[in-house]
């Protein structure tokens, strides 16, 4: 792995600030930090802030301590009028999401966008083809509705641009399920039926009529 040239992260739509003094300004070493939010997604607006999202290490005395360590850490900043944060979890509690299928994880272990990386992001990354299993589509349809609803109650233009995201790019959704996903706004019982009755068409096949002697 290797972090994203400054020429690419502008092209991305990432302003012209320098990330380094946030980055190293952590009480523990970072394993990896990746842009997510709207910068990831290809459409930041001009008052976007940098979502930054990675993992960190934490001491094994504060792991293997009688207390439950601070296993997420949130940092904000604002540079020049840019808006930064970054959120970073353990590497042990961010294994622990990564098995338990959630793809914002997954997401951010695999954004192209990398300002900070080391081996043990490699490892990781090389390990996540591993975890993707068909519930991963499931995340993200779930995701979709929540965008999709949130944009018919405020009619904002970004809810509707993360229900686009998610539902046509493959990358999001690396598996399609095993059933017909729901339109948003559609039960899954009604998508279910439609799925069976398209089935049932293809597979229907009219019996000819001897032709007559």
């Amino acid at each position: 792995m290797t972090v994203t040239p400054p020429e690419a992260l502008r092209t991305a739509g990432l302003p012209l600030t320098d990330l380094a003094p946030l980055l190293a300004d952590q009480p523990d070493p970072l394993v990896f930090a990746t842009v997510s939010g709207a910068h990831l997604y290809g459409f930041p607006s001009r008052d976007s802030d940098i979502d930054l999202r990675g993992a960190h290490l934490l001491p094994a005395a504060a792991l293997l301590g009688l207390e439950e360590p601070e296993e997420t850490r949130t940092t904000a900043d604002d540079s020049d009028g840019v808006e930064r944060d970054l959120v970073t979890h353990d590497l042990r509690k961010f294994a622990r999401l990564l098995l338990r299928r959630n793809g914002y994880v997954l997401e951010q272990l695999t954004s192209p966008l990398v300002v900070h990386t080391g081996p043990v992001h490699a490892e990781l990354t090389a390990l996540a083809p591993g975890v993707l299993t068909r519930h991963h589509a499931h995340h993200y349809r779930g995701f979709a509705r929540t965008q999709w609803r949130l944009y018919e109650r405020t009619g904002e233009l970004k809810p509707l641009l993360y229900t686009q995201g998610v539902s046509s790019n493959p990358a999001r959704c690396p598996r399609r399920p095993a059933r017909t996903l729901a339109t948003p706004g559609e039960s899954p019982s009604t998508s279910s039926t439609r799925a069976s009755a398209r089935r049932a068409e293809s597979t229907h096949r009219t019996p000819r009529t001897p032709h007559r002697i």
